[in-house]
């Protein structure tokens, strides 16, 4: 199977970008399933409604959101009404949502589960290493059946730990909410691929898709925050391609991908394994 996931869409930028560029991607990749993280999509915190269906009717299969997952108000309800969007599972029983899905593909199964860190996040996440195991006590990797991680973490440590942790029992596990794409694409020894962060999908001539100048000042004078607002400029698509074997579920090959605006104009592919 091949699954292509797109790091955290940052603002209308990032929004006009995948309804750009993803048609692109699917045509050239060809994914049997595409992940899009939605986790700063609407005015850079969370997603709406209307912004989580304009993203699933540009090609996405499913949405994975994070810390800002409440920010918009409106989807404590639209996490249910939207059934392909996923917030992080390890939240108390009875969150709204769920955390993990299951969805047929052409005879195949994939499990997404989304999952929050809790090193440096301003949301309080219970244990993603025990929601984890969980979760794995009712999915297991196998011949037809690929489980898919997007670990949505400040700490570059705990996503580096919890991949190891589940290497080969899940055939990815890729983190977002840093916004940076990292070069570190990889397979671990038991068949589990890896990338610290996929990167955004929004304007890298920013600060993590935020206009410029307030995180300076907030840095620099130390003053209650200023106000945050979405870079503006043309977007990159960041993301990451990996594919997997039909017969054990694990890794066979992970690639990033990065199309469009500053950090690129052409399609690119990079740490083809």
């Amino acid at each position: 199977m091949k699954i292509l996931f797109l790091g955290d869409v940052a603002g209308r930028s990032g929004r006009e970008a995948v309804e750009k560029h993803l048609p692109k991607l699917q045509e050239i990749h060809e994914p049997d399933f595409t992940i899009v993280n939605v986790d700063n999509a609407s005015s850079g915190r969370g997603a709406t409604q209307a912004h989580a269906r304009e993203i699933l009717g540009y090609g996405a299969n499913l949405l994975t959101g994070g810390d800002h997952i409440w920010d918009q108000h409106e989807m404590i309800v639209g996490v249910e009404n939207i059934k392909r969007l996923l917030r992080p599972a390890n939240l108390p029983e009875g969150t709204p949502g769920k955390g993990v899905t299951t969805i047929d593909v052409d005879g195949q199964k994939i499990t997404v589960i989304h999952l929050g860190g809790t090193v440096f996040m301003s949301h309080s996440f219970d244990s993603p290493f025990d929601c984890v195991d969980k979760i794995l006590n009712r999915h297991r990797l196998s011949a037809g059946h690929h489980i898919f991680v997007d670990f949505h973490a400040e700490a570059t440590s705990e996503k580096m730990a919890l991949a190891h942790y589940l290497d080969g029992r899940v055939s990815a596990v890729i983190g977002t909410h840093t916004h940076v794409p990292t070069a570190d694409t990889q397979i671990l020894h038991e068949g589990t691929a890896y990338q610290t962060d996929a990167g955004m999908c929004g304007d890298y001539n920013s600060v993590i898709g935020v206009k410029i100048h307030a995180p300076i000042q907030n840095f620099r004078r130390k003053v209650p925050r200023a106000y945050f607002k979405p870079a503006d400029g043309e977007a990159t698509v960041c993301g990451t391609l990996i594919e997997t074997s039909n017969q054990t579920g694990q890794a066979k090959r992970i690639v990033a991908v990065r199309v469009g605006g500053g950090l690129s104009d052409t399609p690119f592919v990079s740490g083809d394994k």
